[in-house]
């Protein structure tokens, strides 16, 4: 009898044991798929972020302007156009006395026209009219930038030159700065330019975020595409691409390729120093680089 009850006890122990054991089991996986649950949820919610909110990480405008070419010492018009859409557009038409022709600059992702005044006082004594547009969304400019509409704005400035200022298209030179590269290369892909200056202008969009954002599926996600590398095989006026190896922003990789896609004639011009500041650290060296270039291809 005493053994019976002795065997009853020990298999009600092993009854509560393996219970208990399950329970554990139990708690451990269910908290393991809160946790996975919760990190799928993070993800997808960073994905339709980056799908839905892709624009406001690549655009960076500001409204107000910091200064005129005036306050440089340069004359120019304030210029209004408006684009294909119905969208006004501001910039600045600066004139060089005896101008070889007309720089068209595009502009990075950030601030506006006048964060530019030190170019246009380099093209200026480089004996180079300018003509300078912020795009919409930016500056005095009408609307919301994105990538169509750039391109828009694009057509609009090129419009004006050879129908208001009756500048020939052998006498424009397509300039374009970081995403301003971007927006040239479209540009001269579709007009004939004299020439095309890349500055620190990456291949595509989707290649930066892919750098960038190496965790998510940004080539499927990508909105905003902006592919320089993809327009230079067809475009056809010689290149100069302008890159740096400090670059933190766009890699010196992506100034590679574009020169390794370009047609010929093309030039390659290595400069020290990050991604803003490659063009001041080596000022001497930029302007000269730069007045070869045009130079060689500017038709004089």
């Amino acid at each position: 009898m005493a053994n019976e009850r002795m065997a009853n006890y020990k298999n009600v122990a092993i009854c509560k044991g393996n219970i208990r054991l399950f329970a554990i089991r139990h708690s451990f996986w269910r908290m393991l798929w809160v946790i996975v649950g919760l990190l799928l949820i993070g993800y997808l919610g960073l994905a339709a972020l980056l799908f839905l909110g892709q624009e406001r990480l690549i655009y960076f405008p500001t409204r107000t302007w910091l200064a005129t070419p005036a306050q440089a010492g340069l004359p120019y018009e304030e210029i209004w156009l408006e684009s294909a859409d119905k969208v006004k557009l501001s910039g600045w038409f600066v004139p060089a006395e005896s101008a070889r022709g007309v720089i068209l600059f595009f502009h990075g992702n950030g601030g506006n026209i006048s964060h530019r005044l030190d170019s246009l006082e380099l093209f200026h004594r480089l004996g180079w009219s300018t003509f300078i547009i912020d795009y919409r969304g930016y500056g005095q400019s009408e609307g919301q930038p994105g990538e169509q509409g750039t391109y828009l704005d694009a057509e609009a400035a090129w419009r004006f030159l050879v129908e208001e200022k009756q500048v020939t298209p052998a006498q424009i030179i397509l300039f374009g700065e970081s995403l301003g590269g971007a927006v040239a290369s479209r540009l001269a892909q579709t007009h004939s330019p004299q020439a095309l200056i890349l500055l620190s202008t990456f291949t595509s969009i989707p290649d930066m975020g892919a750098q960038t954002y190496p965790f998510l599926p940004v080539r499927l996600l990508a909105r905003v595409h902006y592919n320089t590398l993809a327009r230079l095989p067809e475009i056809t006026c010689p290149v100069l691409i302008i890159h740096s190896p400090d670059d933190e922003v766009v890699p010196y990789s992506h100034g590679q390729k574009l020169f390794e896609a370009a047609n010929a004639p093309k030039e390659f011009l290595k400069l020290r120093g990050g991604h803003n500041e490659g063009v001041l650290l080596e000022a001497a060296a930029y302007e000269a680089g730069l007045e070869a270039f045009l130079d060689r291809y500017s038709g004089r």
